[in-house]
């Protein structure tokens, strides 16, 4: 290749707009594909063999069988181009405005919540053709199946190009699965959230505390355990009763995956926290707020309403065993509970979680979105 420049080119040109959270691969690609830049200024730029970026580009050229990948570099592309030195003397035209790829603290946010969910046994992402939103399914006792999360396209698309997610097959639904690189990534972003305390309940709820408490606490470098490959609920519905049914329903496990979908809704979006302690008290206020108005603002005011209807006891099982994934023999031994108890008391909240869904948002609405 000729016209190489004698001065070295920044790293990354594949643009200013591109979010920080790209590959250095899909960067290198784009600069090449979209932009024209040679291989061998890739490489001096990046400081390798031009050898590398060509195999980073035809690997990337590979990957865009999966319509995930294939449709972040195109909107990546177009960023680039709009970028691109070659474009500066153009006049601009008015466009339709281009689907936007999520920011870096967007991004991490809303991956920690559908990689957990992935990470669940029986758990995968479909993606329908022409779809503006993907869901998380996951397969139950007798075939079924419980819808666990819903996310925007983009953010799917994001966690495809990076490699957290990866596709087997193809059709007019597509199927994704949790890789290695996901499970990485995920235990890497939940190594950086505040650690909880095992010596109550409120030590437990750092995420939702207000600052004075956070401050006035003592704090504990001891987490709150549990296993990354399902939910307590999800163990706990694959068991049987004595008759040979089910122990939880289907309708019972989306009443309490409605219940943790909302509780991580309610973290993202401003920086509002919530200590959910008076809510579990006797006379205990609701909760301000309603269920209109921005998503975490809603979701908070939901989950904070199906806490006062479940009271004390009830609310204190499904906030610890739907949301914050805490096993049933830990809950039980923090609660002071008898053995084998926690199973019985859960089922009871999940019933009255149920009945509190069915009574204020129908009994249609099992799950967000």
């Amino acid at each position: 290749m000729t016209g190489l420049s004698t001065t070295r080119p920044a790293a990354h040109s594949a643009g200013s707009d591109i979010p920080a959270w790209v590959p250095r691969d899909a960067r290198h690609y784009l600069s090449h594909v979209e932009q024209g830049r040679p291989i061998r200024a890739l490489a001096r730029s990046a400081d390798c063999h031009a050898s590398t970026i060509l195999r980073q580009i035809r690997k990337l050229e590979t990957r865009r069988d999966d319509p995930l990948i294939d449709d972040a570099l195109e909107t990546l592309g177009r960023v680039s181009r709009r970028t691109s030195p070659r474009n500066t003397e153009r006049p601009k035209m008015t466009q339709p405005e281009d689907p936007q790829m999520p920011d870096d603290e967007t991004l991490m946010s809303e991956a920690r919540r559908i990689l957990r969910r992935m990470c669940e046994t029986g758990a995968m992402l479909a993606v329908a053709a022409e779809m503006e939103k993907a869901v998380v399914v996951r397969d139950g006792a007798g075939g079924s199946s419980t819808r666990t999360a819903v996310v925007d396209r983009p953010i799917a698309q994001a966690m495809a190009l990076k490699g957290w997610i990866a596709t087997t097959g193809s059709g007019r639904i597509t199927r994704y699965f949790i890789t290695a690189a996901g499970r990485t990534a995920l235990e890497q972003m939940l190594q950086q959230e505040q650690p909880r305390g095992p010596l109550g309940f409120a030590d437990a709820q750092a995420d939702f505390a207000t600052q004075d408490d956070i401050c006035a606490r003592p704090q504990s470098s001891r987490r709150a355990r549990y296993t990354l490959a399902e939910s307590p609920l999800a163990a706990l519905a694959r068991r049987r009763d004595k008759d040979g049914t089910n122990f939880l329903s289907d309708r019972l496990v989306q009443a309490g995956e409605r219940l943790r979908e909302d509780f991580e809704l309610a973290q993202m979006g401003e920086k509002t926290t919530q200590n959910w302690d008076r809510f579990l008290t006797p006379g205990g206020d609701a909760p301000a707020g309603s269920f209109t108005g921005s998503a975490p603002s809603a979701a908070r005011a939901r989950v904070g309403s199906a806490l006062a209807d479940l009271g004390p006891g009830l609310s204190d099982v499904v906030l610890r065993c739907c949301c914050y994934l805490e096993g049933l023999e830990t809950t039980e031994k923090r609660l002071g509970w008898s053995a084998r108890s926690g199973k019985i008391v859960l089922r009871i909240a999940l019933m009255r979680l149920r009945k509190h869904y069915d009574e204020t948002l129908g009994p249609g609405s099992a799950m967000i979105g």
